[in-house]
């Protein structure tokens, strides 16, 4: 059956690789809706943008108006709701952009999707879904054993976490008190191509490629699990299809490191694939800095109950992720390029100073 989704977000790299598998894999179609603020990026969709099924629209989730207007006129069997800021140091050194957008705007789309769903008729308003999609961070910071699942209590520790945990609260009294159909996940960090490069892997990549300083929070201690993005946008088009109404569901790659060893990682790979005698081995370019304030040690998603009811597990291994992710980035270097020379040039950010 065909459906019509409409993606917030869809510019980002979580949501251009969900909109890529969409037009690419599936028959549906599909509406991007994106406020194109710094890490939107339309090169990021330039494979499917003249696909008949695809549409974009540049809008503010938080403009009612506008929401309303666009959802009427698409008429959508699934909202998937991943407009979003969600840079943690961001959030530390400018916190009311993350509540405007991820709060503020969670709402606005609630209400504007309650109206819709409402107003729907027929066999829509039975098979209409909104599909949060949220993170691991909201759940806080683990010791060294245990993982977070679904019924984990929340404990954000960042401005950029809280936001989300607000906004994690909001759907589901949606559901609670409307019966707006929400299904809800939350991810563990996402890695892969067009990640902007403010994060931890593509930063590593492009300085490394570049000679510059691989900057290290504290003693690099801190442990994520690294999921890549290709495997996430697969589970989660099928929860968005296939999940329970009310469920969340947690997607996890089941790959946690350590980040010195994540970039130690990168630097083997970028060693081997961009050998480069003038800057030489590319561990020797580790620097450590200050931690971030507030650093979370460790996150573990327990991925067990989407595998369980849905049949989802993760493909790539981080091995065998990271090795596409930087041969991504040596063979795309148009596309970073234009961040690194202008919106974002890899100065350090998120010190709250």
């Amino acid at each position: 059956m065909t459906k019509r989704f409409l993606v917030t977000g869809g510019a980002g790299f979580i949501g251009s690789a969900v909109v890529r598998r969409l037009i690419g894999k599936t028959p549906h179609q599909v509406v991007v809706v994106d406020k194109l603020t710094y890490a939107g990026n339309l090169d990021s969709l330039a494979s499917v943008s003249g696909k008949p099924r695809y549409a974009f629209e540049r809008a503010d989730i938080a403009d009612a108006a506008r929401m309303r207007e666009i959802i009427e006129r698409f008429q959508p069997d699934v909202i998937m709701h991943l407009a979003a800021e969600s840079h943690v140091d961001r959030s530390i050194d400018g916190p009311a952009e993350f509540l405007q957008t991820n709060v503020v705007g969670t709402f606005v789309l609630l209400q504007e999707s309650l109206r819709y769903w409402q107003a729907s008729g027929g066999g829509r308003r039975g098979t209409f879904r909104f599909h949060h999609i949220s993170t691991d961070e909201v759940f806080g910071s683990l010791g060294e054993d245990g993982f977070f699942h679904e019924s984990y209590p929340y404990q954000p520790s960042s401005p950029y976490s809280a936001s989300k945990a607000a906004s994690d609260h909001f759907v589901r009294a949606w559901h609670h008190t409307y019966g707006l159909p929400v299904v809800v996940t939350n991810c563990s960090n996402n890695y892969g191509p067009y990640h902007f490069p403010e994060k931890l892997i593509p930063l590593m990549i492009l300085n490394a490629l570049e000679g510059k300083p691989l900057p290290v929070y504290g003693k690099g201690e801190n442990v994520r699990d690294w999921l890549y993005v290709d495997d996430h946008a697969a589970a989660l088009i099928l929860a968005a299809e296939e999940g329970r109404v009310g469920e969340s569901y947690n997607i996890g790659g089941w790959n946690e490191r350590r980040n010195i060893d994540v970039v130690k990682a990168i630097c083997t790979l970028v060693d081997e694939l961009a050998p480069d005698p003038a800057i030489g081995p590319r561990e020797s370019l580790i620097t450590y800095v200050a931690d971030r304030p507030g650093h979370d040690l460790r996150y573990a998603i327990d991925a067990s109950k989407i595998k369980r009811e849905l049949g989802w597990a993760p493909v790539e291994t981080f091995e065998s992720g990271l090795r596409k992710t930087v041969q991504w980035y040596l063979a795309n270097r148009t596309w970073w390029e234009r961040i690194r020379s202008g919106v974002y040039q890899g100065e350090r950010l998120g010190t709250a100073a």
